[in-house]
């Protein structure tokens, strides 16, 4: 028993010098690395160096997950580098391309609407700037110059010369605001239209522009507040929605054919066609039934140009008297069939409003093929053949009630509830919902403008929403300086644009397995939420991504918010992309399973890749 006594005490004495000798020397470590001897902070520094974003200098953190410590083989891949695409590619829109269009059929210009390529003609390549592009001018400057490098096309300074829509002046086109119906200027234009429509009052805040030209409208009618999405088909006028994007102004490359527009009922405060060479007289009304069902109860509809205006204009016009007036004897035809009233007609400019309800007029059935439109689903546009038929409004107590809702004046619509929230139109959402996505929003944006200080300096003035919700992020940022395309993917579980239009903000469906209505080099910074999560087994995320270096402009920004195994993948793509890019935690930690990849795209021209 002594003897194991003694053995006892001897190891617990060999126990105690041990832990007293690792204390000991773990404490002197730390000590000594603390003090800026060890090689710890030379390893943090190196390492902070290589991650750090040349264009975002306030990048400060580091992310807490990589793909080594990623479950699968999430980052095992390699990733081959994209080429750029050939330089005659320069202006490719994939979904617009002419050689493709001109192989379908001309009638309702279904030869200009959307015809994608298959996979086996897709480009795995990077569209190239032109030779010389330089970054474009902030707004408001940019509204009236774009340098000619940008968008190298004459044509239209000779095409609308007389009609003053844009001046080629040494290295720079020069927009006067003039229009084919308003030579004079847009501004004056506007004044006109101002003493019928409440444009100043903040009651009309989104217009939608058929047959833009270069958006000149659009643009000045940004000094009222008022937020116009124009569109206009890529045909022989060489560049107009280019131009239009260019000058910071909202548009999309599209046409009134045989397609429904990709908005869902009820969303514009006004519509407007300038001589825009649209046939509302024909195909039993269509095409004003459409405008029909994306205007708002009580929204306006502005037509100018032929045939309005006949009886003074139809010798310039090379038209008959009697083929004038059987043109717009038809228009008021079409017009009282769908309860409009007629509120002016002066100087060649002729305006209706919508009814408020269905029950203020009923609708007509003079019209033997326009009978009501068996409305399945308010949303459901994408791809699907336009209708002669009238979209019912929602139900109402009185002829007096807006149908509906009756909305906000702008700028307190905003915030306020949207009511398609408040009569829970919209699956999912609620008004308090709707609250804490504006309050997680807010937040989130607060973070990224830690991160990119230029976000709401002017830097950034076309800017996309992939994935936009209920527009919040649009609105955190609502700001003269930009202007926020809101999405709603056409796969998304909840239509919520038409929460985004009651907001007072612009957006349109899409698909993002195709490429957008758009050309090459539109937008300053492109938001994405979830995006990939969403499209996992729909497409490749390198379409996805292709056709947002494709939109992007030289030295733009992208934020992807998504699940860090996706971004993981992500950023593996847009590393081979010519993408500067910084993978980072989530403002709510490290923790948090969602985060967030920053990304630059990289100044390079067609001129660079040839030499």
């Amino acid at each position: 028993m002594a003897r194991n006594l003694t053995e006892n005490r001897t190891r617990n004495t060999l126990i105690v010098i041990v832990v007293f000798g690792l204390c000991s020397f773990f404490y002197l470590l730390g000590a000594w690395q603390k003090s800026g001897s060890g090689g710890g902070d030379r390893i943090q520094n190196w390492v902070n160096e290589q991650t750090k974003c040349a264009q975002l200098p306030n990048l400060s953190f580091e992310t807490h997950h990589s793909a080594s410590n990623l479950p699968n083989d999430t980052g095992s891949s390699k990733i081959e580098p994209f080429k750029p695409c050939d330089e005659q590619y320069t202006d490719y829109t994939p979904c617009e391309e002419q050689k493709r269009a001109m192989t379908f059929p001309r009638d309702n210009m279904i030869y200009r609407e959307r015809h994608c390529p298959p996979d086996k003609e897709k480009l795995y390549c990077l569209i190239p700037a032109p030779k010389g592009y330089v970054a474009p001018f902030r707004w408001p400057k940019g509204r009236d110059f774009v340098p000619y490098a940008n968008v190298p096309h004459k044509s239209l300074t000779v095409e609308k010369a007389i009609q003053n829509w844009v001046h080629y002046e040494g290295n720079v086109f020069r927009f006067p605001g003039g229009g084919t119906q308003f030579p004079q200027g847009a501004d004056k234009y506007i004044e006109q239209l101002a003493s019928v429509i409440p444009i100043a009052e903040g009651k009309v805040r989104t217009a939608l522009d058929t047959g833009c030209g270069v958006a000149s409208l659009g643009a000045y009618l940004l000094n009222k507040n008022v937020l116009t999405m124009s569109f206009a088909p890529r045909d022989n006028h060489e560049a107009q929605v280019q131009f239009a994007l260019e000058r910071g102004v909202p548009a999309y490359i599209g046409v009134l054919g045989s397609i429904k527009l990709p908005f869902p009922s009820r969303v514009f405060d006004m519509a407007h066609c300038s001589r825009c060479l649209i046939p509302w007289s024909g195909n039993d009304g269509m095409y004003m039934m459409e405008v029909d069902r994306v205007l708002r109860p009580g929204g306006f509809w502005v037509l100018s140009g032929p045939p309005i205006g006949w009886k003074i204009h139809y010798k310039g016009w090379q038209r008959s008297k009697e083929d004038l007036r059987n043109e717009q004897r038809k228009i008021e035809h079409f017009a009282q069939l769908l309860c409009w009233k007629k509120v002016s007609e002066k100087d060649g400019i002729a305006i209706w409003t919508k009814r408020l309800n269905d029950k203020s007029c009923s609708m007509k059935q003079d019209n033997p093929n326009g009978g009501k439109c068996d409305l399945t689903s308010d949303s459901d546009v994408w791809y699907k053949k336009m209708e002669v038929c009238m979209t019912p409004l929602p139900e109402v107590n009185s002829v007096d009630e807006v149908a509906g809702g009756q909305l906000e004046p702008f700028p307190k619509r905003l915030y306020a509830v949207p009511p398609r929230i408040t009569d829970g139109s919209v699956p999912g959402f609620s008004v308090e919902s709707y609250e804490e996505d504006n309050n997680l929003w807010r937040k989130h944006v607060k973070a990224y403008k830690k991160i990119n200080n230029l976000l709401d300096t002017g830097r950034y003035r076309n800017i996309m929403d992939m994935n936009a919700g209920l527009g919040s992020f649009a609105a955190a940022l609502e700001s003269p300086k930009v202007w926020v395309m809101n999405v709603i993917p056409t796969i998304a579980n909840t239509s919520t644009l038409g929460v985004i239009y009651e907001r007072g903000l612009i957006g349109m469906y899409h698909d993002w397995c195709e490429g957008f209505s758009t050309y090459p080099r539109t937008y300053d910074l492109i938001h994405s939420n979830d995006i990939f999560s969403l499209y996992q087994n729909k497409c490749q995320f390198e379409d996805i991504l292709l056709e947002m270096d494709r939109i992007l402009r030289p030295e733009g920004a992208i934020i992807i918010r998504d699940k860090v195994d996706v971004l993981v993948k992500v950023e593996k793509i847009a590393n081979a992309m010519r993408w500067k890019t910084r993978l980072a935690d989530h403002e709510g930690g490290p923790h948090v399973p969602e985060k967030i990849l920053f990304a630059v795209k990289q100044y390079w021209t067609a001129e660079k890749t040839s030499s």
